[in-house]
């Protein structure tokens, strides 16, 4: 009989093995055209479907529907190392991952899984999910995308924003009004593949970081879509979305941690080569607390993503610890890229040293799937209706 001890044993060499392989990929295929996709803003389908290949663009999928079948400690490994070298890899990887396959992952039947699930794990198709509009970035539940049913079809018109692989997905998970505006029963999901007539994307954004993940609007024009294709049940959507981003934010909270892991690489690193006054700079004090603020707070936001990781693991309410990865762990990725443009001094405003990408790609993390204030909200109404402290 194996103990827990061992088991525990066991769980960690598994994952130090993920963490080396994915690492090792990264090294090998991301690193050397970090710059070029940066600056051409290209997003790299063929690197995607090498992943899939790898098994990391169904990580949270179970084996019976083509995934690895792994946990979100797994996640959590595979996320930090890819940001650790691009910032944009990693967010499409989580979106990927995290909201159009976890969303048909969750809340998809059988016929659905086994219809979209092995695509979207293996990298054969790259998946979107639309929430946000150009009006309704909080307030989603004043969307103006409309589904009406009409025979066995409900027909979709509108458009979404901020759409991670608008262009070049080939299914997506939108939300469409199926009720009234304001009223979160009012809100469905639906599944749209590619091809269908109607269904196209807007305009690519042009972005200050992550510029390696692709951006667009949708536009929807009475698309047709099969009833057959609605997640859930008719009124769940938003529901199904506000879960759906518990466990994107911890997704997005993993994606700050490795920036904030590979600026602080570098930082370290140059901190020892560079010499000023006959002397390495890591050795004034100036720069050696520097990197002690930066350490603590990485160290500090990966206890708070491992805690909600592990209570996503478990099944547990994760609303709240999600909320505070994500919140922490984003605001702690912009200031140590901050900090690390700092130390790196003029040098660190070129784009020849990597600090400055990271200090760009940081600042999404405290936007997307929720503001830091909307964080803020979500933690502060948890705590007040538990009334205590944990």
């Amino acid at each position: 009989m194996i103990s827990d001890r061992e088991t525990s044993h066991l769980d960690e060499e598994h994952e130090a093995l993920i963490k080396e392989m994915v690492r090792d990929f990264a090294a090998k295929n991301i690193l050397p055209h970090v710059n070029e996709w940066d600056e051409e803003q290209l997003f790299p389908i063929d690197l995607f479907k090498r992943m899939g290949e790898l098994g990391l663009l169904g990580i949270l999928v179970p084996e019976n529907f083509g995934g690895a079948g792994l946990g979100y400690q797994e996640y959590v490994d595979v996320i930090v190392e890819v940001a650790r070298v691009c910032g944009g890899i990693g967010l499409s990887l989580a979106a990927h991952n995290s909201l159009c396959t976890g969303h048909i992952l969750a809340f998809g039947n059988d016929d659905q899984k086994n219809k979209w699930l092995p695509k979207l794990a293996s990298g054969e198709w790259i998946g979107a999910w639309g929430l946000t509009e150009a009006n309704t970035g909080s307030d989603a539940l004043r969307m103006q995308t409309t589904a009406v049913l009409e025979g066995d079809c409900y027909v979709i018109n509108g458009t979404k924003n901020w759409i991670t692989h608008g262009k070049s997905g080939n299914i997506a998970v939108i939300m469409a009004r199926t009720g009234k505006k304001g009223e979160s029963g009012g809100i469905s999901a639906f599944v749209i593949e590619k091809g269908t007539p109607g269904f196209s994307h807007g305009k690519k954004e042009n972005k200050l970081g992550m510029r390696a993940s692709e951006t667009t609007e949708l536009i929807f024009e009475n698309v047709k879509v099969p009833k057959e294709n609605l997640l859930g049940v008719e009124g769940e959507g938003f529901k199904q979305a506000m879960k759906v981003l518990d466990g994107g934010r911890i997704s997005i909270a993993a994606l700050a941690l490795g920036i904030a892991k590979g600026a602080l690489d570098a930082a370290i690193r140059y901190s020892k080569e560079r010499e000023q006054f006959g002397q390495p700079i890591a050795n004034f004090q100036g720069i050696s607390f520097k990197i002690a603020d930066m350490a603590t707070e990485v160290e500090a936001a990966e206890l708070l993503i491992r805690k909600a990781a592990d209570l996503k693991n478990k099944g547990l309410p994760v609303t709240k610890a999600s909320a505070m990865a994500k919140y922490f762990a984003s605001e702690v990725a912009v200031r140590v890229a901050t900090d690390a443009v700092q130390i790196f001094g003029g040098y660190g405003y070129t784009k020849d040293f990597p600090v400055e990408k990271f200090y760009r790609d940081a600042k999404l993390c405290t936007i997307g799937e929720g503001t830091s204030e909307i964080q803020k909200m979500v933690i502060s109404r948890e705590v007040l209706k538990e009334g205590k402290t944990s």
